[in-house]
């Protein structure tokens, strides 16, 4: 592991890197996979036939699900072996995430647990703290919930009301407040709340039980999916902490809250693997059965288009995914030997390093399901309306994800706002190739060779789209300045660049990686990659002239559109038939099997 290249956070626009240096999922080892069906037997043997049931809010009926899942062990993949885990690599965190995904309102619980509700304590806690909760934590002998957002405090979390003071004999933090939107609010037992100590600016972080006088736990909220999952109101009445539960330092409760968002982003991009392949196997099985006309409606072009699309996507998110997770478990194992580095620390500070990635993950996967199960229910037709089916309920389900840990909207500003700050910081010279390539548009072309492969021809066109958005932000940065930070709707096409070179140079990489391993081309997977990054560089073109028309001074204009149509000059795809292919091979499958 040590030997592979690692790129820094961000750094994949500036660099280029080898296809044997990614990781794919079709390296899984068996033990990976062992653990990925030993969670989607207990998905198909505790959650599925109980669906109705756990969407009725029943409380009782989801701790119970959930206390079983710890029982298995399900709940202890991610933590260190001396706190009762498995001690399993990120890579095998991110594929259990993944199966736990198709899970619905479960997945959303257990995953709360597991993630915000443990992982805060495992990461930042001390040796006491983490024998105290962890350890229960990773058995579900105890259940957890993070309380950061506030009714005033929702983006904008350090704005929180919720306060602390010290007791008069040094003992207690008297904490006071109101949290919202509290996932697994109705049953946990142990709490990571966020306040601020006095007339601190900056927000501190507690573990509070949740059977400590003063704490009043209200009604769950009615929602519009998820409808399993148990989100209340938490109410904070003069609640006595014991100092030794504060979390980390004082005042490092912010840092905490946006190390553990990173996590969560990561989490949930792999989650919405899951959640999609379950849908397209749900849609392609009803296609294969359903009759319109007389023929089945899998026959259908216009069903095929949609079905190869559900995939393309999917498969293309899924190849970024674990690209980054294994980046991450590189990362981590670098701090874990550096001298007197926590293991908790090593962890959240690796996940936290690739915020660019995750941040484009986030909103890239949380899109990709939202397009897939809104063709999942056109699929079923009036079916798919209905609440009888399964895309129903993961329509409805799939909608938070564009909301939970972080908005879309904020994610998109992370994404080129994070990246700029790591290239001031001497991370990697993002400005410098910009502004060299904005001083000589005239000599920018599109880089075609004769005779260049298949895979030269397509990393040839992410790289040209690595070169539109290095020229948005620096012709951005010039023209706005310290004001760019205002001009929203510029950083979200410049964002929507980035994201579409990550997942493109990903999806690219990892079939060229396959080929490789199997020593032979593999027509159904180039289709996916021809399709995929035909339709990013058009994407790409669109985004760069609404950024130019945004920011271009009139010498340059011309000039700089130009330069964008040779930048996205590409050859054209058949994409009706390749699109065909790729659901020729799901329909005669019946499932997702890519």
């Amino acid at each position: 592991m040590d030997s592979v290249k690692n790129l820094k956070s961000g750094e994949f626009l500036v660099k280029e890197i080898d296809a044997q240096d990614v990781f794919v999922p079709e390296e899984f080892d068996e033990e990976q996979k062992m653990i990925a069906q030993t969670c989607k037997d207990f998905i198909e043997t505790e959650v599925y036939p109980r669906l109705d049931d756990i969407d009725k809010g029943d409380r009782e009926l989801m701790k119970e699900i959930l206390k079983k899942s710890g029982e298995l062990g399900l709940m202890g993949i991610s933590l260190p072996e001396e706190v009762g885990g498995f001690g399993q690599s990120f890579v095998t965190q991110m594929l259990a995430a993944e199966t736990i995904g198709a899970g619905f309102s479960f997945s959303v619980a257990f995953m709360a647990h597991c993630g915000i509700g443990t992982l805060p304590i495992m990461y930042y806690g001390n040796d006491d703290q983490r024998q105290r909760y962890v350890t229960k934590l990773a058995t579900g002998e105890l259940l957890g919930a993070y309380c950061l957002t506030e009714p005033g405090a929702g983006s904008d979390a350090n704005s929180g009301k919720s306060s602390a003071s010290l007791s008069e004999d040094g003992k207690h933090y008297i904490l006071n407040g109101q949290k919202m939107w509290i996932t697994n609010a109705g049953f946990c037992d142990a709490q990571v709340v966020f306040a601020k100590i006095d007339n601190d600016r900056i927000l501190s972080a507690f573990i509070v039980d949740s059977n400590m006088p003063g704490v009043v736990i209200g009604p769950d909220e009615h929602k519009m999916g998820i409808k399993g999952s148990s989100t209340a109101q938490i109410y904070y009445n003069d609640v006595k902490v014991p100092v030794e539960n504060l979390l980390g330092a004082r005042g490092e409760g912010f840092r905490i809250a946006l190390s553990i968002l990173h996590m969560g982003r990561m989490k949930l991009g792999a989650n919405v693997i899951g959640a999609a392949k379950k849908a397209i196997t749900d849609s392609v099985r009803y296609a294969n059965e359903r009759k319109q006309f007389c023929v089945l409606i899998s026959s259908f072009g216009a069903i095929k288009h949609k079905l190869a699309e559900m995939v393309i996507r999917t498969f293309a998110h899924e190849s970024a995914i674990y690209r980054v997770s294994r980046d991450i478990d590189v990362l981590m194992e670098t701090y874990k030997h550096m001298e007197g580095c926590d293991i908790g620390r090593a962890s959240i500070d690796a996940i936290s390093h690739y915020a660019v990635e995750d941040a484009i993950l986030k909103v890239y996967g949380s899109e990709m399901l939202d397009f897939v199960v809104d063709e999942a229910v056109q699929i079923h037709g009036g079916m798919g309306y209905s609440a009888e089916t399964n895309v129903e309920r993961g329509y409805r389900d799939s909608r938070i994800n564009r909301i939970f840990e972080g908005t879309n909207e904020i994610n998109r500003l992370l994404v080129v706002d994070t990246a700029m700050k790591r290239s001031m910081k001497g991370g990697f010279d993002l400005f410098g190739p910009g502004e060299e390539l904005y001083n000589n548009l005239d000599a920018i072309g599109n880089g075609a060779n004769e005779g260049e492969t298949f895979f030269q021809e397509k990393h040839r066109y992410v790289k040209n789209m690595k070169k539109l958005a290095l020229l948005a932000i620096h012709g951005a940065s010039a023209t706005f300045g310290k004001k760019l930070v205002r001009e929203q709707e510029v950083l979200n096409n410049i964002a929507d660049i980035i994201t579409e070179v990550y997942i493109s140079e990903s999806l690219a990489l990892r079939v060229e990686k396959l080929e490789g391993i199997k020593g032979e081309s593999n027509g159904l997977y180039r289709d996916m990659v021809s399709v995929y990054i035909y339709d990013s560089v058009a994407k790409a073109r669109k985004l760069a002239l609404d950024a130019i028309h945004s920011f271009a001074p009139e010498p340059d204009f011309d000039k700089l559109s130009a330069a964008t149509e040779r930048l996205t000059s590409a050859k054209g795809v058949n994409v009706k038939e390749a699109r065909r292919r790729i659901a020729d091979k799901l329909i005669e499958d019946n499932q997702y099997r890519f």
